[in-house]
């Protein structure tokens, strides 16, 4: 009987977890999922939380119920050390795990090195956590009542910039509903060399189409840029200019998990899984990675480091190919499934302020054949339809389904 761990249980943890049970079949096999939390967060619909648009609660799934009803494990533990040479995980509650298959799926930690980006320090926010979200609401609710100067961007490397761009545009419509739009000037800060790069070198439409969004809100831009700190009421920047701000939100780049960090001879510098394209790490054939915790190469085609954007879609096309490879391992297959990070198509719904952007490449990275911005300047309709689906999805243990 294989021993099968998988940590976290988000995106990518849950799908690894429930599709490897649902592929091995019965009780002969043992799958079990480690979580420091006892729920799965749909972290896309984040962005609508500091507006009051949506509370935490409201998109959050308990998971130990539908783990049980699938008859995989549930251990509610902090995983604090992998030890790959004797398939063994330690965690907070002094307990030690055995395993014979190990999926890494933890999702990611924050760094903020930036000087004065960590939001505990006052000067900067960050929509991306759960406590993130709700302090940005206390703080936009202040900004309605003493309107000033805004500054959103993201640091050389931040996680995802599509989703700056998401509070971006956010935050403009709901201060124009509130009366305050003409009182605050805009701008928006990024590493890439032209808006619309997002990580990816762009895609068909996505400059022109930024472009005008900019001009037609009176938003001021500058790209291909580095922050190098961030003060109370102000943002300098590596050209030497600095920018007043009442309000910040800048991105930060991504680490990969303390556990990782901790585990001598698993991760990257920056505590990354390196990965095979069958999800496999590249020393220890029974580790698999799937999400952000998997190691993806920089784009490096800007003087400014762009990071890659890592997307709940990605993750789950991942996990996919983990349960997959570890079925296929279990009986005996040597024909694992490959699916190089650079050729997962890259599929994004951006809200853009109750109206929202269709952003398809059937390549991440290119070399690619097609790829396509489209807006849709009438409503959200599909970002929002999206949510309904995918907790519903969850809710029932449904991840074999798109």
């Amino acid at each position: 009987m294989a021993q099968i761990l998988v940590l976290g249980g988000n995106f990518a943890g849950l799908t690894s977890a429930l599709e490897t049970k649902r592929r091995l079949r019965g009780d002969r096999h043992e799958v079990t999922v480690i979580s420091k939390v006892d729920h799965f967060l749909y972290i896309p619909s984040l962005i609508w939380v500091p507006f009051k648009e949506r509370d935490i609660s409201d998109i959050k799934v308990p998971i130990e119920p539908v783990l049980k009803r699938a008859g995989v494990n549930f251990i509610r533990e902090t995983a604090l050390k992998i030890d790959p040479f004797a398939s063994k995980v330690t965690t907070d509650a002094h307990h030690s795990y055995h395993y014979d298959f190990l999926v890494i799926a933890t999702g990611s930690d924050l760094d903020y090195s930036l000087p004065g980006s960590d939001p505990t320090l006052g000067n900067n926010t960050y929509f991306g956590t759960p406590s993130g979200a709700i302090t940005i609401r206390n703080q936009f609710f202040q900004l309605v009542d003493n309107p000033g100067p805004v500054i959103i961007g993201a640091t050389p490397k931040a996680g995802y910039i599509g989703a700056a761009y998401e509070f971006l545009f956010n935050l403009e419509y709901h201060m124009k509903r509130r009366g305050i739009r003409r009182e605050v000037p805009i701008v928006w800060v990024t590493p890439e060399p032209y808006l619309g790069h997002l990580g990816v070198e762009g895609v068909f439409g996505g400059t022109t189409s930024l472009k005008l969004f900019m001009h037609s809100r009176s938003i001021s831009f500058r790209t291909n840029a580095t922050i190098t700190s961030i003060d109370k009421e102000k943002v300098t920047l590596s050209s030497g200019e600095v920018l007043e701000s009442a309000f910040t939100m800048i991105m930060p780049p991504f680490l990969g998990q303390e556990v990782i960090r901790n585990s001598p001879g698993l991760g990257d510098l920056r505590g990354f899984i390196p990965v095979q394209a069958t999800y496999q790490h590249k020393d220890f054939s029974n580790i698999f990675a799937a999400g952000v915790a998997a190691n993806a190469a920089l784009n490096r085609s800007n003087s400014i480091p762009c990071e890659i954007p890592k997307t709940g879609f990605q993750a789950q096309m991942e996990a996919h190919i983990v349960a997959e490879n570890i079925s296929r391992v279990i009986n005996h297959r040597t024909d694992l499934r490959q699916k190089p990070f650079c050729e997962i198509p890259g599929l994004c719904i951006m809200d853009a302020g109750h109206k929202e952007v269709l952003i398809y490449a059937n390549h991440l990275l290119r070399p690619r054949q097609f790829s396509i911005f489209l807006p849709n300047p009438i409503y959200d309709f599909s970002k929002r339809t999206l949510e309904k689906y995918f907790l519903w999805k969850t809710r029932n243990g449904f991840a074999q389904l798109p």
